[in-house]
């Protein structure tokens, strides 16, 4: 069984990777691994391509937590493994110049590809932070709305993760997030497979769990705004899906 901090080098060395190559992985949308999660959405629409700079999706997701939310204008927006910067990016340019995007991810050549990304593009109300999202760089009670795409299976400590959304996120604020869960008994041999942790698979925890961790940190109400069910090494009594979940933080 890996450790946490072997389980995180394993994330920074596979997306560092991916950042540095300038590639897409798999599909049009997905997580990214051998075995992985792989077309689970029709990719972004052709008007929301254009907002963004060229290299900014690298297909790393497994939903659409941008058009779930409803960004205002001068608001403060966190995205939680920012990536090359697709969600920051389509986020920035609802909440106008009067509002700020800011992007944390763990892996410098993902900080560095887009922070570039948003120069070449010259978008100025964005910010990208090196940090991990179990301990954020962000100050407490700043944030309207947080988002995350696909990243939260990557999480070792999701109790601690769910925490500092929590943290971050100003009275009545609330996150979008887009996840990856399962149903059923997960195998074992999935478990212990590295490449399936960095697959976006193995990482991952029941609905049930996932939705109960929310829950007892506090947002009220939690509510699965859609799901889709793919088969990836499903068996019987196992099968995956990727999730949008809403939490709101109470007043």
């Amino acid at each position: 069984m890996s450790t946490n901090t072997e389980l995180k080098e394993a994330v920074k060395e596979k997306y560092g990777s991916i950042a540095k190559n300038s590639s897409s992985c798999c599909g049009p949308t997905c997580c990214c691994g051998s075995n992985s999660v792989t077309q689970l959405t029709e990719g972004y629409k052709e008007e929301e391509m254009a907002k963004l700079p060229e290299g900014a999706d690298l297909g790393l997701g497994c939903g659409f937590p941008t058009r779930a939310a409803k960004f205002e204008k001068g608001q403060t927006v966190l995205d939680l493994g920012s990536g090359a910067g697709v969600d920051v990016f389509l986020a920035a340019d609802a909440v106008g110049p009067t509002g700020k995007v800011i992007g944390v991810d763990m892996t410098q050549p993902m900080i560095d590809k887009a922070r570039e990304n948003a120069r070449k593009k010259g978008i100025q109300n964005v910010e990208f932070r090196l940090g991990e999202i179990e301990n954020l760089p962000v100050e407490s009670n700043t944030v309207d709305i947080v988002i995350s795409n696909c990243v939260l299976n990557l999480v070792p400590d999701k109790n601690k993760a769910f925490a500092e959304i929590f943290r971050v996120l100003k009275p009545k604020g609330y996150f979008v997030v887009s996840d990856i869960v399962y149903e059923g008994e997960m195998p074992e041999e999935i478990k212990k497979q590295i490449d399936l942790y960095t697959g976006c698979v193995a990482g991952a925890v029941r609905q049930d769990q996932y939705l109960e961790i929310i829950d007892k940190t506090g947002f009220k109400p939690v509510r699965v705004l859609s799901e889709t069910q793919y088969d990836i090494m499903a068996t019987e009594n196992f099968h995956g899906k990727s999730i949008t979940v809403q939490g709101i933080k109470p007043e």
